[in-house]
């Protein structure tokens, strides 16, 4: 990485809102923690479907761009939802990738066997549930993104292809030539797409979609100089936070909560807390589950 610059990548989402949320206050209490002068968040794609957030997960995202400089790739799953807007008839095979979860996200109820009428009236309401911002931010996609010695792309790269001259159907979709293929590319390749139980890190490539759908573990690379990591499981982070204590007669707050009053105190003076507690709030250092 150029000097300076610190690079948080995190991988595909898929509709986990209760994943997401965490995991940015991870970047911002870690940013707190380990002050960089140039902090850059990389998201891979697959933003929606499969998980039951959709919606929300855009409207932590689009926040997100605004409180900090920020990149968005896109991912396959992204193309599903503009191009059902523009052809109702492709809702078959979007649903075969999640699209119903990311429907009833926007409030719509999709019938188990839509005829071509009810697709029709789907898209025209999905146009109307559809805030502006939400369809800004998904035609604003890029497929990749180069930073020092390092590109990220959402599936990965078609081997001898110069990057310049890359099919976007490959870099949104390609997963075996791409997997396989053990000789370097002209960077090393940040990706997402194929499921992994954790962060694959590899010479030519390095892999972190851990499959927040299905596994619950949304997982944030950090990349500084030649410096590689991970920040820690960010459930087990969250339960591994100093507890606030509530006034009398208020409820323990939730351990979301309580990570963000610690995000805000760190920023506003980091000197409130002692050694002890700043390592225990460190995303680098949680340790794992007994």
């Amino acid at each position: 990485m150029p000097e300076g610059v610190r690079v948080y990548a995190v991988g595909d989402i898929h509709g986990r809102a209760d994943l997401l949320a965490p995991v940015l206050l991870q970047i911002e209490i870690d940013i707190a923690l380990h002050p960089v002068r140039r902090p850059l968040v990389v998201f891979l794609g697959d933003y929606i479907d499969r998980g039951p957030d959709s919606k929300e997960v855009l409207d932590l995202l689009i926040a997100a761009g605004h409180a900090a400089e920020t990149v968005f790739l896109k991912g396959n799953h992204e193309t599903f939802l503009l191009d059902f807007l523009k052809d109702p008839t492709l809702l078959e095979r979007w649903r075969q990738f999640g699209g119903l979860e990311t429907l009833v996200s926007y409030g719509l109820q999709p019938p188990i066997h839509p005829s071509l009428d009810d697709r029709i009236a789907l898209a025209r309401t999905l146009a109307g549930a559809l805030p502006p911002s939400h369809r800004r931010f998904l035609e604003d996609l890029k497929t990749t993104f180069v930073c020092g010695d390092f590109l990220f792309v959402h599936a990965g790269l078609r081997p001898l292809v110069p990057i310049e001259q890359q099919a976007e159907e490959d870099l949104l979709w390609i997963r075996d030539d791409f997997l396989h293929w053990d000789k370097a590319f002209d960077k090393v390749v940040v990706h997402g797409h194929t499921p992994v139980l954790e962060p694959d890190i590899r010479f030519n490539r390095i892999n972190i979609d851990t499959g927040a759908f299905a596994t619950g573990r949304l997982s944030c690379l950090t990349i500084e100089a030649a410096e590689i990591g991970v920040l820690a499981d960010a459930r087990h982070w969250l339960g591994a936070l100093p507890d606030i204590a509530a006034a009398p007669g208020e409820p323990l707050q939730d351990p979301q909560t309580i990570a963000a009053i610690h995000a805000r105190r760190l920023k506003e003076n980091p000197r409130l807390y002692d050694a002890n507690t700043l390592a225990r709030l460190d995303p680098r250092q949680c340790p794992a589950p007994s």
